[in-house]
């Protein structure tokens, strides 16, 4: 997963739901380009000062605009919802809106918020395809290499538009019919998702945290498919299970569900600060088999005394995040393609140090929110080289037997999902198992 998912982040001054840092839909209706009142006088309005402040690009766009909201108290819910809808349009579209915005004058970020207002209306004719989608041409050329013109279109035209809101049940508190139950009586327009067993896909942009449902932890915010790699861990009731990328633990809290409170969850992270954040989100869930697990790096030694002890371990590794440019499409443009190799480096050494700690007829599950071949399918061909042992059980099968819905089927030995196919964040997984 990329660095700023694992941080758990969610819109900032706006309710949950309505966060496009998030993959929260902060419209159903989107209209870009309306909002942002006028600051003092004849100041640059709010949506361009907050956009002015994004595209310097030296923090991540959600964190941003936390600190600008938190900089003008007098924005109202909806203000801060308005200007945070116009800045992220402006950031998914940010190389098409450049190029249009060549032909007119005034200061930059006016005239961005100007052609995301009238977007509706553009003329895209004899635009280069990686243009009209914005993507940098490293990455388009990158997924031009597996994907066919008409796959890649769809691909990229799917990543301009926000994420839908997608809850899980929480199993310790309630079934997934429960909980829609739950949130309907509330004033939620939700209903079951079938892609993942326990999954729930909101309607617009509720105030979710205001809901019994959610503070009693009978739902958790979580990506339909950042659920179906907690399923593919496929845990069973008393078994030892390691998140070692565990973050701010939003597959730790589906695996210590899925367990029922029996056997024992490590959350393993080299951030104390994340590892922290999960200790409200644990005392909300009623989850009291989650271990937090603080270490170094992957070569810490205190991980000698979990070696070979796992029945699964879990490795969401940091990655490009590209899978989830839906909601945080600023790392488009903070990303450089030479960071690449350095994840793929730490990628293999991470994967390497989780191996140590499955236990012989133990699950090794590998995934990534990344749609780049180099942390998907040659890791999986670099491990299995260094591994030939290890067997590969196929995911979708697992996954079918799991309750899953999987249409379409895009690969049947790794999960393979995509937002143009699935409406989901893109991500890879693949599972093994270790030789007895």
């Amino acid at each position: 997963m990329s660095s700023r998912q694992r941080a758990g982040m969610r819109a900032p001054g706006s309710s949950m739901g309505a966060g496009p840092g998030t993959g929260r839909r902060v419209s159903s209706d989107r209209s870009p380009g309306r909002g942002g009142r006028r600051a003092d006088g004849g100041q640059e309005s709010l949506a361009a000062q907050a956009l002015a402040a994004a595209l310097r690009f030296d923090a991540p766009a959600d964190v941003v605009l936390r600190k600008f909201f938190t900089a003008h108290p007098q924005m109202g819910r909806g203000d801060r919802a308005r200007v945070a809808e116009q800045v992220f349009d402006v950031l998914r579209n940010r190389r098409l809106y450049a190029h249009l915005a060549q032909s007119r004058g005034g200061p930059v970020p006016a005239a961005l918020l100007a052609i995301s207002a009238e977007s509706d209306r553009l003329d895209l004719a004899g635009l280069s395809p990686p243009v009209r989608l914005s993507l940098p041409d490293w990455l388009y050329q990158r997924l031009a290499l597996r994907l066919g013109a008409d796959e890649l279109e769809a691909l990229g035209a799917a990543m301009l538009h926000g994420a839908p809101l997608d809850l899980r049940a929480n199993l310790l508190k309630a079934n997934r019919d429960e909980a829609v139950q739950a949130l309907r009586a509330e004033g939620i327009d939700c209903a079951p998702l079938p892609l993942a067993p326990h999954a729930i896909r909101v309607q617009g942009k509720p105030a979710l945290e205001r809901t019994a449902a959610f503070r009693d932890g009978l739902v958790e915010v979580q990506d339909a498919g950042s659920q179906l790699i907690a399923e593919l861990v496929a845990p069973r009731r008393g078994q030892t299970v390691i998140d070692f990328c565990a973050g701010a633990g939003g597959k730790t809290l589906a695996l210590a569900a899925a367990l029922r409170g029996s056997g024992q969850v490590f959350a393993c992270d080299v951030s104390s600060a994340r590892l922290q954040r999960l200790r409200p989100r644990l005392a909300r869930s009623g989850a009291s088999n989650v271990q937090p697990f603080g270490m170094d790096s992957e070569l810490d030694p205190k991980l000698a005394r979990l070696e070979g002890r796992a029945d699964a371990v879990l490795v969401d590794a940091p990655c490009s995040g590209t899978g989830t440019l839906r909601r945080n499409p600023d790392l488009k443009w903070r990303q450089p393609e030479s960071a690449i190799g350095e994840l793929v480096a730490k990628q293999r050494s991470i994967l390497a140090a989780a191996a140590r700690l499955v236990r012989p007829g133990g699950a090794l599950i590998y995934a990534t929110c990344s749609l780049l071949e180099e942390e998907n399918d040659q890791i999986r061909r670099w491990f299995e080289t260094v591994n030939p042992e290890w067997k590969v059980e196929p995911a979708t099968e697992l996954l079918q037997r799991r309750g899953a819905d999987l249409d379409p089927v895009l690969e049947q030995d790794c999960l393979r999902l995509r937002p143009d196919t699935h409406d989901v964040d893109a991500f890879y997984a693949v599972r093994w198992i270790r030789p007895r």
